[in-house]
C-alpha cells in the first residue's frame, strides 16, 4: 500500500524560511523546565527581539520558542502565524519582491 505523503503548509514553509534569519541561542535547560530556562537565559544575556532559542531538554529532545516584543512563544505557532509579529514584517517580503535578508545575503 502507497504511503501518502503528508501536505506542508506554504504559510508555515514561508514562516519558516523567515525565522532562518533571526539570530538564534543554543541553550541547555539542566533542572528548569525549559520556558523557565529560556526565560533565564534571555534575563541573563539581555536579549533584545527578535531572537530564537533552542532549549535542549535532554539528549533527544529540542524545544524551540521565538523571543518577541510581546513575549516568549513557541516557535511552531510563529512559523503559522509570522504575519502577526511586527519585527518579523521587516524581514517578510512584500509580493512579487525578494525580502531585505534574502537580497542581503
Amino acid at each position: 500500500m502507497a504511503r501518502r505523503r503528508k501536505r506542508k503548509s506554504r504559510r508555515r514553509q514561508e514562516g519558516r524560511r523567515i525565522l532562518e534569519h533571526v539570530p538564534q541561542f543554543s541553550i541547555e535547560s539542566g533542572e528548569d523546565k525549559p520556558v523557565t530556562a529560556a526565560r533565564k537565559f534571555i534575563q541573563a544575556e539581555g536579549i533584545l527581539p527578535p531572537a530564537l532559542l533552542l532549549v535542549k531538554r535532554n539528549e533527544h529532545t529540542t524545544d524551540r520558542y521565538f523571543w518577541a516584543e510581546k513575549g516568549l512563544f513557541g516557535a511552531q505557532y510563529v512559523e503559522e502565524n509570522h504575519f502577526l509579529f511586527p519585527s518579523l514584517r521587516v524581514l517578510e517580503a512584500p509580493p512579487g519582491q525578494e525580502s531585505l535578508a534574502v537580497a542581503s545575503r
